[in-house]
């Protein structure tokens, strides 16, 4: 299940950050509890994308521009604060991706989860 390749490109982008982050020696300031403040934030401003539109409006979204270079440039920072956050917490983000996921599919088997929106407890 695991790619050679995701990892190499996730640990260039990990490093890197973390580069970014010593350089300026930003690490006594990256606590749990205050990256996971900046990651709250940053997803409130990716939501802000998409504050005061209709359903239909934001699955048109991919359509604007503008709208896509906003969501890019939040997502991004949501995933280097995830990137920061799990450096602090020790903690191995693809592998704890691949967990979630695993997880998922057993909550959401696909004979009883297929094509519903309900919680795994109400299957």
């Amino acid at each position: 299940m695991s790619n050679p390749e995701v990892h190499d490109r996730f640990a260039r982008v990990r490093d890197a950050m973390l580069a970014f982050r010593d350089a300026r020696e930003w690490k006594p300031f990256h606590d749990p509890k205050n990256l996971a403040e900046g990651l709250s934030i940053e997803a409130g401003e990716l939501l802000e994308v998409f504050l005061w539109k209709t359903t239909e409006e934001c699955r048109r979204v991919q359509d604007d521009p503008m709208a896509i270079a906003k969501i890019r440039e939040e997502l991004a920072d949501c995933f280097l604060f995830c990137v920061l956050l799990a450096d602090a917490c020790n903690i191995d983000l693809i592998d704890a991706a691949h967990d979630k996921i695993e997880g998922n599919a057993r909550k959401y088997p696909v004979e009883r989860a297929k094509g519903r929106r309900d919680k795994y407890d109400a299957l």
